[in-house]
């Protein structure tokens, strides 16, 4: 059956809130720089406040990607959890404008929408501190059977894989996947995810994945590699395809049996890494999906990243459809 979707996304629904501070800031609040760190209610609200001049505006890591991909003219869908109130409203409304399907209605839980409170400092490194809110509810029940298995490809986003509901949500979406003939793709997000998570992030890439995206740092973590060239001979014995990205360097695109050098794309100046990630992979699966040859996926990954580390914010600014010529 033809899909009516090219990439359906699972992950937190999250608001990200954005302020630009010094290091002092980031060590004044405790916070660990360069990482992702959960966060409760309280320090959600504590931290909020302290922030100067925030931008506020509906991210997700996965929410990203699906919003990238339908910037490339792609057609996306997305699997999340929001609250009945006003960021979820935000939230949803968001996706909408961006051209993304969002089907999932909001929760009954009283648990409000979650919202990512991203510090960057001068460098562009960004401080993420998540308060997952009613996007870490998630659980099989909010996993559409119609709607992972119209799509191409399923792409799964490792923050949300914390708790045993997300993980159960995970497995069922990959095994519809693979009963309608679609590929399943994860990206381990965060090297401290795979940390806290690393039998089972194993497991599910070893018995699921058919395409991984990750950095050189995760793609170590994961396998526990003294260097990204044993994690690289790891990941192609367990995946079809991995695309690493390396930084500055570009990404390095593993199959069986090759490995191909993808180089960066030039930016003038970094302002914000924020969805380097996030849009490599929109980049990428666009590509793939659309029967692309792989140095092509790659570029269109590293066009994709270098528009929106170009600015603030996790989204790109210009669509992406232009800038790749298509």
């Amino acid at each position: 059956m033809p899909a009516r979707f090219h990439v359906v996304g699972i992950g937190n629904a999250l608001v990200d809130v954005i302020a630009h501070h010094g290091d002092d800031f980031v060590e004044a609040q405790g916070l660990v720089k360069g990482a992702m760190t959960l966060i409760d209610a309280d320090w959600a609200l504590s931290l909020h406040a302290a922030l100067v001049a925030p931008i506020e505006m509906s991210g997700g890591s996965a929410a990203n990607t699906m919003c990238g991909v339908a910037s490339f003219g792609g057609r996306a869908a997305y699997i999340g959890k929001v609250a009945p109130d006003g960021l979820g409203e935000a939230f949803r409304h968001d996706l909408h404008a961006e051209g993304v399907a969002f089907p999932n209605p909001p929760a009954r839980a009283e648990v409000p929408t979650g919202r990512c409170l991203i510090v960057v400092t001068p460098d562009a490194q960004r401080t993420m501190n998540t308060f997952l809110g009613v996007s870490a509810l998630l659980g099989p029940e909010d996993v559409s059977t119609e709607v992972v298995s119209a799509g191409q490809v399923v792409y799964m986003e490792g923050y949300l894989y914390d708790r045993p509901e997300a993980k159960a949500a995970y497995r069922k979406a990959a095994a519809v996947a693979h009963r309608a003939g679609r590929k399943v793709s994860l990206t381990l997000s965060d090297s401290f995810c795979v940390d806290r998570h690393r039998a089972d992030f194993r497991a599910l890439v070893r018995d699921e994945v058919d395409i991984l995206f990750a950095n050189a740092d995760e793609l170590r973590s994961l396998y526990e590699a003294d260097t990204l060239d044993e994690g690289v001979a790891n990941v192609r014995e367990d995946c079809e395809l991995a695309a690493i990205t390396t930084g500055a360097e570009g990404s390095l695109v593993v199959t069986r049996g090759d490995v191909l050098n993808v180089k960066a794309e030039a930016v003038r100046q970094v302002m914000d890494t924020t969805g380097a990630g996030d849009l490599y992979a929109a980049g990428f699966l666009h590509g793939y999906t659309q029967g692309a040859d792989l140095a092509e996926c790659g570029r269109l990954g590293s066009l994709a990243a270098a528009e929106v580390i170009s600015h603030v914010g996790a989204r790109p600014l210009v669509p992406l459809r232009r800038l790749a010529g298509v």
